[in-house]
């Protein structure tokens, strides 16, 4: 399988693991000019951006550490363009949660990291 294929597949266990786990999943690969968010869902009152990395193992590296600053930055460009164009307003309830899958096992950790704007 080519990557976007391994990511796909991933993402989509991922967000699998996330419906079990109370979430709403509203889209998956949301892309625009500036880049991409693999999900966007529902978690009660908050909209959720998901950024989902998988490691085969742990001698490719933990799939935490590669959710860097400069890709926290890209994701958070991304989800004040989505919600602008979607109608969200300012008082939208938003949290950036991480999805990391290493091997067969997803680990979540909700709020990652702050919004940067």
């Amino acid at each position: 399988m080519n990557k976007r294929k391994v990511g796909a597949a991933y993402e989509k266990k991922a967000g699998e693991y996330l419906a079990s786990c109370g979430y709403e999943i509203l889209e998956y690969n949301y892309r625009c000019r500036i880049g991409e968010i693999d999900i966007i869902a529902r978690d009660g009152e908050y909209l959720v951006f998901v950024e989902v990395k998988y490691r085969r193992d742990e001698g490719s590296g933990n799939p935490l550490e590669a959710v860097t600053p400069a890709k926290q930055r890209v994701i958070c460009r991304v989800a004040s363009y989505y919600l602008y164009t979607h109608g969200y307003g300012e008082d939208m309830p938003c949290r950036f949660d991480v999805a990391a899958v290493l091997g067969k096992q997803v680990n979540l950790v909700r709020n990652a990291f702050e919004y940067q704007g």
